[in-house]
C-alpha cells in the first residue's frame, strides 16, 4: 500500500481545500477563540519541553487527521521495532540504537558495552580535567583539538558551544573538519602543542578529510618537537575499527568504541561526544544523556496526539505534502544554539533526503524540506524581511530559553520579546486597510508596502533554561521527528548512500589533479576542464 492510498491521506488533502484559506487571526479573534483558548488547546509539554503549536494553520480536525494518517503509517510499530534493537536500516541490515546509549533499563540493549565505554571515557576525562595526564614536556592539556566531519563534528560542535557556560575554564576545545586546510591551519595559530590534545573521530577511520586532517595533525606534533614515542600523550581515537586507529599511531588503550549500530549523526551520546564530556565534564555529560532519555520515554508512552516528536513530525508532512512547502527554519533565539541549525541540517536532510521507499520503489511525493536557520535577533535583520513579505510560505520553528545562563536580563527579556512578536507579527500580518492607516493621509499608495499577508506559520519551543538536559530533550525531540517522518514517507532516515558517490568520484578527480598526467576522455568536458586548471594552479 502506497502512502497516497492511505485513508487519511485523500481525507487530509480534501480538508486542506477546505481549510487553506482561513486565516490564522481569525482563529485567534476574541469572539472565535473561547476557552479552552487555542494556545490551551494546541501547547502540549513532555520531556521537560513544552510547544506552543497554536500558530500553525491547523485545527482539530487537522490535527486528529494527522494523527490518523500516522496510525497508519505504523508509525508507533517503526518507533518500538528501533528500540527493541531491530533491524530498522534495512539496506544495510542494521539496527538504529542510538538510543541505548542513554538508556537506564539494565535490559536495554548492548548495556554492558555501552557502559564500559561510558566509565572508560569518564575516568580518562577526569584525568585531562584535573591536570593528570600531561603533554611531552609534562604540561597539562588546555587545548583539545576534535577533527572529524559530519556526524563526527557536527553534534558536539553544537553541544559544547550550547553548554559553553558549564565548560572548564582549563580547557578550550577547538573542531576542525574542512579538508581545506585553513581550517586546520587556523586552529594550528593558536594552540601549543605541548599543550594540546587531539581526538580523531571517524568511524571507518578512512575518512578523507579527517584522516588528511589527522595526518597533517600528526606532522605538526612532531615538528613542534613532539617525539614519536610521546605522541600517545597527545593522540586518542574514536572508531568503529579499532585496527585502523592503531595503525595510524594511536596507542590501543587511547581507542574509544563506536559500534556500527549507531548512525554517524546519531552518535554524539556515544564516544563521538568525548570533546563534549572533556568541556563540560562527565557529570554534565551524563545530564546530555538524561534529558535525551526522558524524550525517549515521552515518545515511547505518550498518546500519538499528545506526543511532541510525532505532533512536530506530522507538522512537517503536513506543510511540505500538502501546502507544497519546500524548507523549514529553525531559528534559536539563543546565541548558545548557534550551530543547531547546522546539526539540523545533516540530521534531517542527510536522513529524509530520500526518494527509494523501503520495498525500492521510487516515491511520488515529496520527502525531507531543506533545514536552514540563524539565531535571533540576527536573522530579523537578515532574511526576516521575506519571511514576513515574500510570496513564499515558509513554516518557521521558534526556539526560547526562558531563563538565560548568563547574567544579563535586560538583554534576555529583549531576546524573549524578539521572539515573541515575530510569531505574532507573522500570524497577523497587516492588511492593507490597516496599511492605509499606518500611512496616513495623502500617502495611500505607501500602503501596498506596508501589509504584510500574515497567515504564515510558526511554533514555538520552550526551554526553562538551556541545561544538559533541556538540551538533550531538545536534540532527541528532532532525532523522533525525523523517525517519525521516514515512517510516513515509507524511507530509511538510517542509510546516507547519497554521499557515497561523491566520495569515490572524489578519489578519482584527486588522482587525476596530482598525476602526472591525465587523460580528458575519463571525465565530461566540464569536469576535465576544471582539472586541467587545477593542475595548472597547483604548478604555479
Amino acid at each position: 500500500m502506497t502512502l497516497n492510498s492511505l485513508p487519511a491521506w485523500p481525507a487530509l488533502q480534501s480538508h486542506y481545500d477546505d481549510i487553506s484559506g482561513e486565516r490564522l487571526r481569525d482563529w485567534f479573534a476574541p469572539q472565535n477563540d473561547t476557552s479552552p483558548t487555542r494556545a490551551e488547546r494546541f501547547t502540549y509539554d513532555g520531556g521537560g519541553i513544552a510547544i506552543d503549536f497554536s500558530k500553525n494553520r491547523i485545527t482539530d480536525a487537522t490535527l486528529k487527521l494527522l494523527v490518523e494518517l500516522a496510525q497508519q503509517a505504523k508509525v508507533a510499530e517503526r518507533r518500538d521495532a528501533m528500540f527493541a534493537g531491530g533491524i530498522v536500516n534495512m539496506t544495510e541490515h542494521r539496527a538504529a540504537l542510538h538510543t541505548a546509549l542513554r538508556a537506564t533499563a539494565d535490559d536495554a540493549p548492548f548495556q554492558q558495552q555501552v557502559r564500559a565505554e561510558k566509565a572508560k571515557m569518564a575516568a580518562f576525562a577526569d584525568k585531562v580535567r584535573d591536570g593528570s595526564w600531561t603533554g611531552y614536556t609534562g604540561k597539562r592539556i588546555r587545548h583539545v583539538v576534535n577533527i572529524g566531519i559530519g556526524g563526527s563534528d557536527l553534534g558536539p560542535k553544537m553541544v559544547v558551544h550550547a553548554l559553553h557556560h558549564l565548560a572548564s575554564p582549563e580547557l578550550d576545545t577547538h573542531f576542525v573538519s574542512n579538508v581545506d586546510g585553513a581550517d586546520l591551519y587556523n586552529v594550528l595559530q593558536t594552540i601549543d602543542a605541548e599543550e594540546t590534545l587531539a581526538i580523531i573521530v571517524s568511524k571507518t577511520f578512512t575518512t578523507l578529510e579527517t584522516m588528511t586532517n589527522a595526518r597533517s595533525m600528526r606532522d605538526w606534533f612532531t615538528k613542534q618537537g613532539c617525539p614519536e614515542d610521546a605522541l600517545s600523550k597527545h593522540f586518542v581515537g574514536v572508531s568503529a575499527n579499532p585496527e585502523e586507529v592503531v595503525k595510524f599511531g594511536i596507542a590501543k588503550e587511547n581507542v574509544f568504541e563506536m559500534w556500527d549500530w549507531v548512525g554517524g549523526r546519531y552518535s554524539l551520546w556515544s564516544a563521538v561526544g568525548l570533546s563534549i564530556m572533556l568541556s563540560v565534564g562527565p557529570k554534565n555529560f551524563d545530564g546530555l544523556l538524561e534529558g535525551a532519555n526522558k524524550m525517549d520515554q515521552h515518545f515511547r508512552a505518550a498518546p500519538l496526539d499528545k506526543n511532541l516528536p510525532v505532533l512536530l513530525g506530522m507538522l512537517g508532512i503536513w506543510y511540505r505534502n500538502f501546502f507544497g512547502s519546500q524548507c523549514e527554519l529553525v531559528a534559536p533565539y539563543s546565541e548558545a544554539l548557534h550551530f543547531l541549525s547546522a546539526y539540523l541540517q545533516q540530521l534531517e536532510m542527510e536522513s529524509n533526503g530520500k526518494s527509494a521507499r523501503l520495498d525500492g520503489t521510487f516515491v511520488d511525493y515529496p520527502t525531507a524540506a531543506v533545514i536552514w536557520g540563524e539565531p535571533g535577533t540576527n536573522g530579523q535583520h537578515a532574511f526576516f524581511q521575506m519571511l514576513h513579505q515574500g510570496p513564499t510560505i515558509i513554516p518557521i520553528d521558534f526556539i526560547a530559553v526562558l531563563t538565560p545562563e548568563h547574567p544579563l536580563p535586560d538583554h534576555h527579556a529583549k531576546l524573549l520579546a524578539n521572539c515573541f512578536a515575530q510569531s505574532e507579527a507573522l500570524m497577523l500580518g497587516r492588511t492593507l486597510e490597516e496599511a492605509k492607516k499606518v500611512a496616513g493621509p495623502g500617502k495611500e499608495e505607501l500602503a501596498t508596502h506596508l501589509s504584510f499577508p500574515g497567515n504564515r506559520p510558526t511554533t514555538t519551543i520552550l526551554l526553562d533554561a538551556l541545561t544538559p538536559q533541556t538540551l538533550g530533550a531538545l536534540i532527541a525531540l528532532y532525532e523522533h521527528k525525523v523517525l517519525v517522518q521516514a515512517s510516513v514517507w515509507d524511507i530509511n532516515p538510517f542509510d546516507q548512500w547519497g554521499v557515497e558517490l561523491g566520495k569515490i568520484l572524489g578519489k578519482v578527480v584527486e588522482a587525476d589533479i596530482t598525476a602526472p598526467s591525465a587523460d580528458p576522455a575519463k571525465h565530461d568536458s566540464s569536469t576535465s576542464m576544471l582539472i586541467a586548471r587545477a593542475r595548472n594552479a597547483l604548478k604555479r
